[in-house]
């Protein structure tokens, strides 16, 4: 029940205008990003450099109004990038479709895509896709199959509480890419979605299975586990030691200020491991579907807030 009231918040806009007003859901935020500007995320991936962590920024926006507002975004990304490589810092970006205008015209996030992908190429970086919610999911892949055709450095997320996506990464995987596999964080109907947490584990390790089975043989698509999930990542792991697939083969995303002695547990044990920082002023609805994802960070933000 509660993550079901936490993303209908995340889709509400009195929720999304009134609730960030408040001091203490600024300060309860705080815990999951850095800060709202750029050199704050930056800051921090250059402490998680330090660390052995590979950093991965991404500007919170989504389903913006007007094309100047999508040009806006297509410079910041540009700054983002040429900053990562002015400073030496291990980072990409990721960034979402209709933040790039993909409900105002998909030629117009297509070509947003492709400006920021040439500049990525042209600084040796990647570009991750994020997928948004099942209305998107279609338009998304469409759009990417162009785009990847042309800039093999951008790669795809997928969501594996979706009932599609099993088909959709066959699909995929002839075109070698890098994917992002999380488990999905929206409001979803059951025809379209799982819904039980078993039945959401089940597929994303079957689905993480297929991925690196895929990648054993060092030619296939860069796989990307995007869970904090200790028995998850614990089975996936031991099976890949198993199946002699070595850490090398795949790599972890873990969301900041989560799981942090997870994160360099892997790290101290070989693996490839980047964190995930999100900043900017559009953190609501993304900060919503964060404590969605583990009911628990609810009582977490407030024992923080009660012992402060």
């Amino acid at each position: 029940m509660m993550r079901q009231v936490l993303l209908w918040a995340s889709e509400n806009d009195w929720a999304r205008r009134r609730l960030p007003r408040y001091g203490f859901v600024r300060r309860a935020v705080s815990r999951f990003m850095p800060g709202e500007e750029l050199e704050a995320a930056l800051a921090a991936a250059r402490q998680l450099n330090a660390a052995g962590l590979g950093a991965v920024l991404t500007l919170l926006g989504e389903n913006v109004k007007a094309e100047a507002d999508t040009a806006a975004v297509v410079r910041h990304y540009v700054e983002v990038m040429e900053a990562i490589r002015l400073r030496g810092l291990n980072g990409e970006i990721s960034l979402k479709l209709t933040h790039l205008g993909l409900d105002l015209d998909p030629a117009l996030a297509r070509a947003n895509l492709d400006r920021i992908a040439a500049r990525a190429a042209e600084l040796g970086q990647d570009v991750a896709v994020d997928m948004e919610g099942s209305g998107y999911t279609q338009r998304t892949l469409d759009l990417f199959r162009q785009v990847h055709a042309q800039h093999p450095n951008v790669g795809l997320c997928l969501q594996s509480y979706l009932r599609r996506t099993p088909d959709d990464l066959e699909a995929l995987l002839p075109l070698k890419p890098a994917i992002r596999l999380v488990k999905g964080a929206y409001a979803e109907p059951p025809e379209i979605a799982l819904r039980s947490k078993s039945e959401v584990d089940q597929a994303f390790l079957a689905q993480a299975q297929r991925l690196m089975r895929a990648a054993a043989g060092g030619q296939g698509p860069r796989v990307i586990l995007g869970t904090h999930d200790r028995r998850l990542i614990g089975e996936l792991t031991a099976w890949a030691g198993r199946a002699s697939i070595p850490p090398s083969a795949y790599e972890f995303h873990l969301l900041y200020g989560i799981g942090r002695e997870e994160q360099q547990r892997l790290v101290a044990n070989g693996y490839r491991v980047r964190v995930l920082i999100s900043y900017g002023t559009a953190w609501f609805p993304w900060y919503m579907r964060r404590l969605a994802e583990r009911p628990a960070n609810v009582w977490f933000v407030a024992r923080s807030l009660f012992a402060r």
